[in-house]
């Protein structure tokens, strides 16, 4: 079993910053395969920013050049650092992770929230 916590969210001013946190807990061994999502109200969830599963990383042509995910291994923890915040990302943002037992499950945090304001 694996736990995701995120920590971070809050309400910010659009061009502001805010760094996200998620921490994962259980049967998580790398931060390959761990990333962010989010949904905003009436939308669908979709992909912020990811690693992949050799650790290559992944972003939403959106967040591209705003937002940087890292993570630290030791620590099984992975972050979201997001710049020049726009009132579009305001949204519910989501940690996942994908791991391959039988057949690859995911995972998710309970989401953290985040609003930027105009």
């Amino acid at each position: 079993q694996v736990q995701l916590v995120e920590s971070g969210g809050g309400l910010v001013q659009a061009g502001g910053s805010l760094r996200l946190s998620c921490a994962a807990s259980g049967s998580i061994f790398s931060i390959n395969n761990m990333g962010w999502y989010r949904q905003a109200p009436g939308r669908q969830r979709e992909l912020v920013a990811r690693f992949t599963s050799v650790g290559n990383t992944i972003y939403a042509d959106s967040v591209k050049g705003r937002f940087t995910i890292s993570g630290d291994n030791a620590k099984k923890t992975v972050y979201l650092q997001m710049n020049s915040l726009k009132p579009e990302d305001t949204a519910v943002y989501y940690c996942n992770t994908k791991i391959l037992g039988l057949r690859w499950t995911d995972y998710w945090g309970q989401g953290t929230q985040v609003t930027v304001s105009p």
